[in-house]
């Protein structure tokens, strides 16, 4: 009696939660689960290929939901936690958690407090059985709206509940099992996983050992980083620094590469690697080490997935950048808090011509270590980019740290960094006394140019790429809560350029990535993301000196209207408007003109240097290298791009990445990203960007390919119905006009063919861009 009083009243909730819904899903309770399997189940072969498939989308790096982490095996041992890696807000430092570090077995994740989600723990069913079986209880009616009391996205506030809690969740979030608010598991997948946990949920370790040429390679850099001489030592350690974080791989040789990561170890090679796990990568180490190469195991996820080629090539680079030169060490530097804050100090022995050169020509990488490492997740972390800018580089020859050594004298104590101190009451001291040592720079900098180029700076002083190499142009997206990166000048001139020297580069990838500590708290966090607004402003200051000196001031005022203007005079060093340009400017918007100079100045070496879907003016908008059955569908969708909200009134209901699938009678597929640009009256602050944001003002930027780790939403298209779907898109006047687009074409989290969608596009950027395809995150994706 009290099972069937239990039933109705779950029944009668979820008839109130769906009626309050404007487009209720009809949630329906299965009668039968499916039996498990009594199959022998290998985790390997059966179970891996579930959780990559079904559950990393969300569960995958820091963001995992209580931490659970299903890339590898050992992230589903260690189990869930109670507490988040990412908290803004915290005043105490937290204990580090990183899978392959932190801790080598289950016992030692227990005790830094990690729960089983595979234990009984005296029970009928686990933790990980009881949440996929209350997914698999109820099925939500097809391609319909989730209820709206389901939070997800950053907003949602996880449940991390432990087996003895889990029955009062289920009774409080009927509908919110695993895999969470989307289309779940089918029978076979359920039966499988249900099968292998009635047998034990045993798990097997993937193991990976590097055949002979990967050993080969292997061993000649672990040669080359162990020498025991000082410059060995010194250029071993800011390579490391500046490579921890990337997957390497050996571009020569054949097959489907496989990745490597860049550790400490107290093991010599040829031994088993056993892991150094400091803080941070520039913390000290206690006892001997060496520097090892290992591979990357488990899923590859596209928002951690950031690559590198350590082949022969790279391998002669070094040597030619750093071990041609003539230089010698003095004293090796120490891993102390000065060292740490200033790698300019650091490393100085190394010729700065040689660090700044080995960034440049691995630029893509290292601006995508800005944007997909730990520190940028969630709103904060991006509120102080703009949502589409152009980056660009200081031609070395023409870059005073690089030539002028009295210069680099005086300037190298002044460009130390904020954050080793993370005193709550230090805070505000801490951030003024490093607030002012930067704008002492600007100004030491400003006056130094002004004596070197008195005309003023030139186009020539920017980075060609030596000619050939396409990452000296790059286009960065922020998508609200998270961003990317793309070779090439992507779409119309955007409102900002950011021009980088190498005190602007080296700081921007010191500060947050090296220095930042996901586990640090507010203090540290804080200072991180207020010192990377010191670093825009600079860059943007930067491009500034190639505008007309007249023209300088009314650019920076549109940069920063409204609230933006406070940072002046009290943050910002004030802009040179006295210093000539060295560049003729034929038109009253230099700005403009500026970016079409930039555009065909440097076309040879711009990845994008066509983009017929945003700048092509005419009517035959078309990727000419495309197959006849995409050039009608880039001409349709190219009406969509650059054109304000205001006059495309779809855009107030699309997120940030959307990706467009459109396939053809003959099975053959393309993929695009819709890109939310965002626009704003200033990026000055970390907060409060409701006050400054122009939603009139938002574009779509239109991307051949997949930009974005965290799709937002999906729309798959038949190619004979893409001029359709943009003349719907471009009549949209209302919410509920957009939402009848999207019961034609949008791939909803209850769409039965969510998953296929949604790993087919996967599929295809491997079959596109093999090296950089992962799995997407869809944490993000939005209830349309």
């Amino acid at each position: 009696m009290r099972q069937l009083l239990r039933l109705s009243l779950t029944a009668l909730c979820l008839l109130l939660v769906l009626g309050c819904s404007e487009h209720p899903s009809q949630a329906s309770e299965r009668q039968a689960l499916p039996a498990p399997t009594s199959d022998t189940v290998s985790f390997s072969d059966d179970v891996q290929p579930i959780l990559a498939g079904k559950c990393l989308a969300c569960h995958g790096c820091f963001d995992a939901p209580c931490q659970l982490k299903l890339e590898t095996a050992e992230g589903l041992v260690r189990g869930a936690h109670p507490s988040p890696v990412y908290d803004g807000g915290r005043l105490e430092t937290a204990a580090t958690t990183r899978l392959g570090f932190d801790a080598s077995s289950e016992a030692q994740w227990r005790e830094l407090g990690f729960y089983s989600v595979l234990a009984k723990n005296g029970g009928e069913q686990s933790l990980f059985e009881r949440m996929i079986r209350l997914g698999k209880q109820y099925d939500f009616a097809p391609n319909s709206k989730l209820p709206e009391d389901i939070a997800l996205g950053l907003a949602r506030s996880n449940q991390c509940v432990s087996n003895d809690e889990f029955a009062d969740y289920a009774e409080d979030h009927p509908l919110e099992g695993m895999p969470l608010a989307v289309t779940g598991l089918t029978d076979d997948e359920y039966a499988t996983l249900t099968g292998w946990l009635r047998q034990g949920a045993p798990v097997t370790l993937e193991q990976v050992t590097p055949g002979p040429a990967e050993q080969a390679l292997i061993h000649r850099w672990e040669s080359l980083l162990n020498q025991r001489d000082d410059r060995h030592r010194l250029v071993a350690r800011w390579l490391y620094e500046h490579l921890y974080l990337a997957h390497l791989y050996f571009p020569e040789l054949e097959g489907d590469a496989r990745f490597f990561q860049l550790v400490r170890s107290y093991t010599a090679p040829g031994d088993p690697v056993d892991p150094v796990a400091t803080r941070r990568p520039n913390d000290g180490v206690d006892a001997p080490f060496y520097y090892r190469l290992r591979p990357v195991t488990g899923s590859i996820l596209h928002k951690r997935h950031i690559t590198l080629p350590v082949g022969e090539a790279t391998l002669a680079r070094v040597h030619k950048l750093f071990f041609e030169p003539d230089w010698s060490v003095h004293r090796l530097p120490g891993y102390g808090a000065t060292e740490r804050a200033n790698p300019f100090l650091t490393f100085s022995a190394i010729p700065a011509r040689a660090r700044y050169q080995f960034m440049l020509d691995n630029a893509e990488y290292f601006v995508r270590t800005f944007i997909r490492g730990p520190v940028c997740r969630g709103q904060i972390a991006t509120d102080v980019i703009r949502d589409r800018f152009w980056a660009i580089f200081q031609d070395p020859d023409k870059d005073l740290y690089i030539t002028d050594a009295a210069y680099r004298r005086k300037a190298t104590p002044l460009l130390s960094l904020p954050g080793q101190d993370s005193a709550l009451l230090d805070l505000g001291d801490n951030w003024l006394g490093y607030q002012d040592m930067r704008n002492r720079y600007t100004a030491l900098r400003e006056a130094a140019y002004r004596e070197y180029q008195p005309d003023g700076a030139q186009l020539a002083d920017i980075w060609d790429g030596d000619g050939h190499n396409d990452n000296a142009l790059l286009t960065i997206f922020r998508h609200h809560t998270s961003a990317s990166v793309q070779r090439g000048l992507i779409g119309q001139v955007p409102l900002t350029t950011w021009w980088m020297d190498y005190p602007l580069f080296e700081r921007t990838y010191y500060e947050l990535v090296v220095n930042f500590d996901v586990f640090g708290n507010v203090a540290h966090q804080a200072q991180t993301r207020l010192y990377f607004d010191l670093i825009r402003n600079g860059a943007e200051h930067s491009f500034l000196r190639l505008l007309p000196a007249d023209a300088r001031q009314s650019v920076l005022d549109h940069w920063y209207q409204g609230s933006g203007q406070l940072k002046f005079g009290i943050s910002y060093h004030e802009v040179d408007t006295d210093t000539p340009s060295g560049v003729t400017f034929a038109t009253d918007a230099p700005r403009q003109e500026l970016g079409l100079r930039l555009l065909q100045r440097f076309a040879d070496i711009n990845a994008e240097h066509q983009d017929r879907l945003n700048r092509c003016a005419g009517r035959n908008c078309r990727r000419p290298d495309q197959p006849g059955w995409v050039h009608p569908v880039d001409r349709q969708l190219k009406t969509l791009a650059n054109v304000p909200a205001e006059r495309l009134a779809a855009i107030d209901g699309l997120p940030d990445v959307t990706f467009l699938r459109v396939h053809n009678d003959d099975g053959e597929r393309t993929v695009y990203s819709l890109i939310r640009d965002r626009a704003h009256s200033n990026v000055a602050f970390m907060m409060g960007e409701s006050l400054r944001y122009q939603p009139e003002q938002d574009r779509l930027t239109l991307y051949p390919g997949i930009i974005g780790s965290y799709p937002n939403f999906v729309f798959n298209l038949p190619a004979s119905q893409v001029a359709e779907f943009t003349r719907r898109m471009q009549a949209v006047a209302t919410p509920e006009d957009l939402t009848r687009v999207v019961d034609t074409w949008g791939v909803r989290r209850t769409h039965p063919r969510f998953w296929q969608i949604l790993h087919d596009i996967t599929a295809w950027h491997r079959g596109q861009r093999p090296l950089e395809a992962g799995i997407f995150d869809i944490n993000r994706y939005v209830n349309l």
